[in-house]
């Protein structure tokens, strides 16, 4: 499967049971929006990435050592761990 990113550069990918992770750059990717997203093989959107506040975006994520959960940092200051399976907010921790 080729990927082709939203709207700027995949930074990294990470292959799961349920879709292909992906995080793109967020330097001008629209804020409105998740820049880390899950796709299955066939191209179709398996979700978006709840973000921990309006306008957050991604920068690193990582697969849990559970294999259920992403650890994940947002360019606000949040470290959050999400949800595999629909890409929600498990919990999050200001690490500024």
């Amino acid at each position: 499967m080729a990927l082709e990113p939203l709207h700027t550069k995949i930074e990294k990918t990470i292959p799961t049971i349920i879709g292909m992770i992906i995080l793109e750059n967020y330097f001008d990717f629209p804020s409105d929006i998740s820049n880390l997203y899950c796709i299955k093989e066939n191209g179709d959107m398996v979700w978006q990435a709840e973000t921990p506040e309006p306008r957050a975006l991604y920068t690193r994520v990582m697969l849990n050592s559970d294999g259920y959960s992403l650890l994940a940092y947002a360019n606000t200051g949040h470290a959050c761990e999400i949800e595999l399976s629909t890409g929600k907010l498990i919990r999050q921790f200001g690490i500024v």
